[in-house]
């Protein structure tokens, strides 16, 4: 007969090579912050920038199916509920996409606009293709280019 740690160990790896733990952890961690949150404290505004920030974080986070890490985001960062237009990102960080497949979240093309940058592609930024598929250059024009603060959205002095 199996003893109780015998059993622990066999659901352990059955969970494990089933994919599930890691989910189950995950849900569990956001419950218990659920459930400790305290609803009574007020939570700070967000700026225009934290609210950007964090779509384009929370845009990553559902696409690779972190589904709770990115409602516990949600959760603590009093970002809306529901997610801001993907075209609306593009024009407040002043940038294009050069690929159809609006599916691949922008922080991969701007990774990918680093990553594969020039100096002078710094001044002009854009959306590239991500690794994730192949990228199209003859697709899409850049926008006008709206000044904010003498700076563009990554922060270069234009």
């Amino acid at each position: 007969m199996a003893t109780v740690a015998e059993l622990k160990a066999v659901l352990k790896d059955t969970l494990e090579k089933r994919g599930v733990l890691g989910h189950l952890k995950a849900r569990i961690r956001a419950e218990v912050f659920n459930a400790l949150d305290d609803e009574s404290e007020p939570r700070p505004s967000l700026s225009h920038e934290n609210l950007l920030i964090n779509e384009l974080i929370r845009e990553y986070l559902e696409f690779n199916k972190y589904k709770y890490t990115a409602s516990v985001l949600i959760s603590e960062s009093g970002q809306p509920v529901v997610p801001l237009d993907r075209q609306f990102l593009i024009r407040e960080l002043n940038a294009f996409e050069e690929s159809k497949d609006n599916t691949i979240p922008l922080l991969y093309g701007i990774l990918a606009h680093f990553l594969d940058g020039t100096k002078d592609d710094l001044q002009n930024p854009f959306l590239r293709g991500s690794s994730l598929q192949p990228s199209n250059p003859n697709l899409g024009e850049q926008p006008s280019r709206r000044k904010h603060k003498g700076m563009n959205f990554l922060g270069f002095i234009i």
